[in-house]
């Protein structure tokens, strides 16, 4: 939004440079984007004559233009083609410096020379019009050789373009940019020159209104202006609007723009000769209405309903007809366009639903100064006094002009303002500084909020022009934020904020970290499946199990809670195969979910105990799912990648057992679950993938191997139950080890791992025990093995003798008798 100091200080006494002015409206949330000196650099620059236009041999897009700046002729050339010989237009000559620092030099073009340059408005930095040359003829009486400045009685300003936030209603007019300077310096605000009816007749006499929807609009008043001669503006006017970034139409459209920039309130006027029954009326928009807006765009309006959707909802303004001829807050019809035949005007000021009027610009993509500030919420309060502003406007062109007593004035649905308590204290424990109560009072008061005593309460009512404070704790603070603001948060102290336990990683959460490292350093790309399936993918591991389904799913593809990773996982390791990428391991870590069974947490309602109700929910398990899809990859993989996890979280008793029945999801023989061999819980399992899943899933890969580990992160998190972390690194010894081999026999049921630790535990002196074969054959007992265990037996402060040895080896043949195994 562009301001202009001169118009600031209209409405407050402001001695500051710019600079320090922006550096107020900065911290005041009015963030100046850019500062404009206008006038500045048009010295030189006066009014030329345009004799005579001749074309240039060789060239379509300029011509030789002849004028006369009061000194003889002159040649330029010109590229515009938007005026004619006779019109008076702006030159700036040879040596002259326009705005931005641009200098004027002697040119030739196609052989001619152009001894200066005419000059649009922008090109000026006196509008944003850039449609061709500034003509003057219609905005002064122009005279030859006259200074521009003098000619256009331009005074030099300042424009300050303002970027307003959204949640800032008021700030979108001078007057509310004034009265945040005026309360922040302390200086009284003035208040525009209002006008009064000063014609015999009322209003209702001459024309009619009504609203249809309250809810749609909130207030409507409707004026009626006689003897009105369109003509163009004064110079100031002129000046204000054009220093806005708006355009000068004619004196009647000006004033309207001009109250809208100066109040906040949009007015639109109507000529009254082609508003059918001389009546207006607000409602909601019909399926298969149109308006031709004053953009000449033909509009379909929206297809009624009460919803609220993508079309939104159409407030519009119809007439005695109930024809259209408006699309409220937003722009009005053309067939009522002011003209300069127009000399009876029906002025329209009103208050519509914000969200209405947002959708609604929103859903045809148009977008005007008005919808800007109805969108944001004008003050319901505002109306009859922009109109009267709009008034006394006009008059300064149409100094006969009537305006009819008693206004029509209907009230719809408007929001209520809150009435919020501020406690004593409130603002120093919001701000961690206390504000002494006058100062906040006397920045309440000169934001226009009401104030009133309750006690050490302080009752706060809003003005009607800050919509967006809302009610109760959210009020309170919104009250609190404007009176920081007003104050300055520059001077409110700075503090660094202090706690007694400094922020760390839970443990859960660095037992995730490490995991998911680990994972990763193993060659794993991480992925992630949906947690929502079909009952198609339940099937295919869990036939026989209870599903958690929603209530409300998007697609049935997507509606039941998925009861394991693995199928997912092997149908992305599928997608990739397809791709050509398929020599991957994937890994997720995520969570799944069961039926709750038994499991009810009770939540009471608002109603309390007695009115307590019980939420059955799922139960959750974080786990960890990797497919290892590589060419040679099996549950001999996958059983590498489990020992390399567990030796760095430092599992001391986890152990690989054989399967005492099938996993879904897992081959049905090559699969083994992890226990703890301290207590029996069950860690998770590592195998192969189920080739009748993979057949499933993928239909040619059929004959593929996939290595899957499938950890309960939940158990590994229990760490009084399961992680043994060792930080004491084993120093080797220095002194030569003794190696021997035993070949045990031990039955089926006696697992490798449990009879490797009681040999490592047996004596201090075993460094090692790895198994290094497995035998099953005819010449040992049914139901028995053969396991052959590499040992190591070192000391760290001496060679072992060979008697040494010979006691140790018999001492771990002993032992593992005693858990049922023989040496062979």
């Amino acid at each position: 939004m562009r301001i202009a100091l001169s118009w600031l200080q209209e409405f407050v006494g402001l001695r500051e440079s710019p600079d320090e002015l922006r550096a107020v409206m900065d911290d005041l949330g009015l963030v100046v984007e850019g500062i404009e000196h206008v006038g500045a650099g048009l010295e030189s620059v006066v009014v030329a004559r345009i004799d005579e236009i001749s074309p240039i041999a060789g060239a379509d897009r300029i011509r030789r233009i002849k004028v006369d700046a009061g000194h003889g002729p002159l040649e330029i050339v010109c590229g515009a083609m938007n005026f004619s010989v006779g019109d008076h237009v702006p030159l700036a000559p040879v040596g002259a410096v326009l705005p931005g620092g641009f200098e004027i030099a002697e040119r030739r073009m196609k052989g001619v020379v152009s001894n200066g340059m005419l000059c649009s408005a922008r090109e000026l930095g006196l509008s944003d019009d850039h449609d061709g040359l500034m003509v003057l003829d219609h905005l002064i009486a122009p005279v030859v050789g006259q200074p521009l400045l003098e000619a256009l009685d331009v005074v030099p300003d300042v424009i300050f373009d303002i970027s307003v936030e959204g949640n800032r209603p008021d700030a979108w007019s001078v007057a509310g940019v004034a009265r945040d300077l005026a309360t922040r310096l302390g200086r009284p605000l003035s208040a525009p020159t209002l006008a009064q009816p000063n014609a015999g007749a009322v209003t209702s006499s001459v024309a009619q209104a009504a609203i249809e929807d309250e809810e749609l609009c909130g207030r409507l008043t409707v004026s009626v202006l006689r003897k009105v001669v369109v003509g163009p503006s004064p110079a100031w006017i002129r000046r204000r609007v054009e220093s806005a970034g708006m355009r000068s139409i004619s004196n009647v459209v000006d004033a309207s723009n001009l109250v809208m920039i100066e109040l906040g309130q949009p007015t639109h006027p109507y000529d009254l000769a082609h508003v059918a029954g001389q009546t207006i009326r607000v409602r909601r928009a019909r399926t298969g209405e149109r308006l031709e807006t004053l953009d000449g765009v033909v509009r379909e309006l929206a297809k009624g309903g009460r919803g609220l959707g993508d079309t939104g909802v159409d407030c519009v303004i119809v007439d005695g007809d109930d024809v259209v001829i408006g699309l409220a807050g937003i722009m009005g019809g053309a067939s009522s366009e002011i003209s300069q035949s127009t000399t009876e005007v029906l002025l329209e000021s009103a208050f519509f639903d914000p969200m209405t009027i947002a959708r609604s610009a929103k859903h045809h993509g148009l977008r005007s100064e008005a919808s800007n500030r109805f969108e944001r919420g004008v003050d319901p309060q505002l109306a009859l006094r922009a109109v009267a502003r709009f008034v006394a406007i006009l008059r300064e062109s149409v100094p006969d002009l009537e305006w009819l007593d008693e206004p029509i004035d209907l009230w719809g649905v408007v929001p209520e303002l809150p009435s919020i308590t501020l406690r004593d204290g409130d603002v120093e424990r919001s701000l961690g500084v206390a504000i002494d109560e006058d100062v906040v009072v006397e920045i309440l008061e000169g934001l226009g909020f009401s104030l009133r005593r309750s006690g050490r309460d302080l009752i706060v009512v809003p003005s009607t022009a800050r919509l967006d404070v809302r009610s109760g704790a959210a009020g309170r603070a919104d009250v609190i934020e404007e009176i920081a603001r007003l104050y300055s948060y520059r001077r409110l102290p700075r503090h660094t904020p202090t706690w007694p336990q400094p922020g760390g990683l839970s443990e859960r959460q660095v037992l995730r970290r490490l995991v998911r490292d680990v994972v990763v350093d193993l060659g794993a790309t991480e992925a992630w499946t949906p947690s929502l399936g079909s009952d198609v993918d339940f099937e295919l591991l869990h036939p026989q199990l209870r599903r958690v389904r929603i209530t409300n799913p998007l697609t049935a593809e997507e509606s039941v809670l998925r009861a394991t990773m693995i199928t997912g996982l092997v149908r992305a390791w599928v997608r990739n195969v397809e791709r050509g990428t398929g020599d991957v391991v994937l890994s997720e870590m995520g969570v799944v979910f069961t039926h709750p069974d038994d499991a009810k947490i009770p939540r009471p309602s608002k109603g309390g105990v007695q009115g307590a109700v019980t939420l059955i929910l799922p139960n959750e398990n974080e786990r960890l799912t990797v497919i290892l899809g590589r060419e040679l990859d099996d549950a001999l993989s996958a059983v590498a990648l489990w020992s390399v996890l567990a030796g760095r979280l430092g599992l001391a008793d986890v152990v690989v057992r054989s399967l005492k029945e099938p996993v879904p999801g897992f081959h049905q023989t090559r699969c083994a679950e992890l226990t703890d061999r301290s207590t029996g819980a069950l860690i998770g399992h590592v195998g192969e993938v189920d080739d009748e899943l993979i057949a499933t899933l993928s239909g040619a890969l059929g004959g593929r191997r996939l290595g899957l580990v499938d950890i309960d992160l939940d158990a590994l998190a229990d760490q009084d139950r399961v992680i043994r972390r060792s930080q004491v690194a084993q120093i080797p010894s220095r002194y030569p080890s003794a190696v021997v081999d035993l070949a045990l026999v031990a039955p089926e049921s006696l697992n490798a791992q449990d009879l490797a630790n009681a040999l490592r535990t047996a004596s201090p002196l075993v460094e090692s025990v790895q198994l290094f074969d497995v035998y099953r054959g005819a010449t040992l007992e049914h139901g028995t093995r053969s396991l052959a265990y590499r040992v190591r037996f070192s000391s760290p402060d001496r060679t072992l003798s060979e008697s040494e040895v010979s006691k140790v080896r018999e001492h771990l043949i002993e032992v593992a008798q005693s858990t049922g195994a023989n040496l062979r």
